[in-house]
């Protein structure tokens, strides 16, 4: 399809009245009616205030329905969203504000300090309060609903930069829309389901899993300012939620709630998770509560959605990643581009209409991330099985040779987490003199829990051959991440050089 129906008029045309968005903490209610009307309104306003086609708006903010009306008026008036970051400081997110070539910045209350350090003469300062005011000052636009090109850009979501310098991977509405049906697909996402918004609207799970896709089959997503373990289990025990998705991080914390053990979750029909693996010891501990937790797998530049576990087979294929869903096509293939044999390791390929056309203003980056054919290269390592699940094995740039020898972290890292007093690890590979490189193992502990580290040690051993026993283990508290919940290695990477320089 090379366009789609203005998505947001075409579902308050279905369902004016049903609510599409309830924001907890505040007890507003956006019907689809509400948020088509506001984001017309908004559309005429970037209109008067000199806003053309193409043009980037930066939006920072925590949850809020207000981010989705922006979000489709940005899609009604041809311009360009760009969500901010919010953990990062003003220095981090100047470099973002250039590149983009943000023309105007809107903020909530909460992050007006940083807004302010960011605005300009050239980037003004629009607030929540004040764009919520002149928004409902203008009438709607006079025209009709718009046509959306499926393959012009949207929004763009900068990547998480757990390598290296982030870069602004393109959103379409074609994407959405792929995504939406993939959803879909894996979770029968439709008009009678509730979801819960609270992962970081900068990224790509906090605005397509499960928000926008559930927007699309006219559920509602209620909404939370940022994740709260407290509020989770209590939507979930008074039965208010009935799909739901997280991050590993986001089970974790739910697995330590004091009402983790007494809670009913079984409103809830699909639990997703993605972003990064889920441990098995963390899958197990949901499945003694009759959890059955779906792992998924996907990137920024797929939509997000690729594969994911259907519940049939969760429990028999832990540690799968399931699928790939309707519209994804998947290849693996070796260092020469060749397709690799069932069973064996090789880096998976993404192609079909959630992928990205690119990288904003990088048609470098563009070109280096796709392969011959217009396949996007994932940068992971999987395999897939004789039943036609799919395995990570790792992130190529993960992998480390010790004495000749492949060594892939999260291969070592399932083993640690294995022991019951482990509650995460992260393993990589530091220079040796010897062998070339070696695993140092970076562990958090579970609450309460102790164990020396020879005793890590002589655990992994009995489960992994001697090259892969990390040579290093060192305790932490806790590991730098990045809002999806995954562990920053580039960083953990330096402190581990630091402390072992000191």
């Amino acid at each position: 399809m090379k366009t789609v129906p203005d998505l947001c008029r075409r579902r308050a045309e279905l369902m004016p009245d049903a609510i599409a968005f309830e924001e907890l903490a505040t007890g507003r209610i956006w019907t689809f009616a509400d948020v088509d009307d506001r984001a017309e309104r908004a559309a005429a306003l970037f209109e008067t205030m000199g806003l053309a086609e193409g043009d980037r708006v930066a939006v920072l903010c925590h949850n809020t329905a207000v981010f989705f009306e922006i979000l489709f008026a940005c899609a009604k008036a041809r311009l360009i969203l760009v969500p901010l970051n919010w953990r990062q400081t003003a220095a981090e997110l100047a470099p973002v504000m250039i590149d983009s070539g943000a023309h105007l910045l809107l903020a909530d209350a909460a992050t007006a300090d940083l807004a302010a350090a960011l605005s300009s003469d050239q980037i003004p300062l629009l607030s929540f309060a004040d764009y919520e005011e002149r928004r409902d000052e203008i009438a709607p636009r006079a025209r009709p609903a718009t046509l959306w090109e499926t393959d012009r850009p949207w929004y763009l979501l900068y990547t998480s930069g757990t390598t290296g310098k982030p870069k602004a991977v393109i959103q379409t509405a074609g994407m959405a829309m792929a995504n939406a049906i993939n959803v879909q697909q894996a979770t029968g996402a439709s008009a009678t389901d509730h979801v819960l918004n609270f992962l970081p609207l900068f990224h790509t799970a906090g605005i397509n899993l499960h928000s926008l896709p559930v927007f699309i089959a006219g559920g509602t997503s209620h909404i939370i300012p940022k994740f709260d373990a407290d509020a989770v289990i209590a939507l979930v025990a008074e039965a208010k939620l009935s799909l739901f998705f997280g991050v590993p991080a986001i089970y974790q914390a739910i697995s330590l709630h004091p009402a983790f053990a007494t809670t009913d979750f079984s409103a809830v029909r699909h639990w997703g998770c993605g972003g990064a693996p889920l441990p098995e010891s963390l899958i197990r501990a949901f499945l003694g509560r009759g959890v059955v937790v779906c792992n998924g797998m996907g990137m920024t530049e797929t939509g997000p959605t690729a594969f994911f576990m259907d519940r049939d087979h969760a429990v028999a294929k832990i540690g799968s990643v399931g699928k790939p869903q309707l519209l994804a096509e998947v290849r693996l293939v070796d260092i020469d581009g060749h397709d690799v044999p069932q069973g064996a390791a090789g880096e998976i390929l993404f192609r079909g209409p959630g992928v990205t056309p690119g990288y904003f203003g990088n048609p470098e980056a563009t070109e280096k991330a796709f392969a011959p054919g217009g396949w996007l290269r994932s940068g992971d390592v999987g395999r897939q099985d004789a039943d036609g699940y799919y395995f990570i094995v790792d992130r190529i740039k993960d992998m480390f040779i010790s004495g000749g020898e492949n060594v892939y972290p999260a291969e070592v890292e399932i083993v640690l987490h294995a022991h019951p007093a482990v509650l995460e690890a992260a393993v990589l590979g530091v220079a040796d003199a010897r062998w070339g490189e070696v695993g140092h193992a970076v562990v958090m502990l579970r609450p309460g829990a102790e164990v020396d580290i020879e005793t890590l040690r002589r655990h992994a051993r009995e489960r992994l051959a001697a090259y892969k026993v990390p040579k290093y283990i060192t305790l932490v508290t806790d590991f730098p991440r990045t809002a999806a919940g995954k562990v920053q290695k580039h960083v953990l990477r330096a402190t581990v050089a630091t402390e072992a320089s000191s």
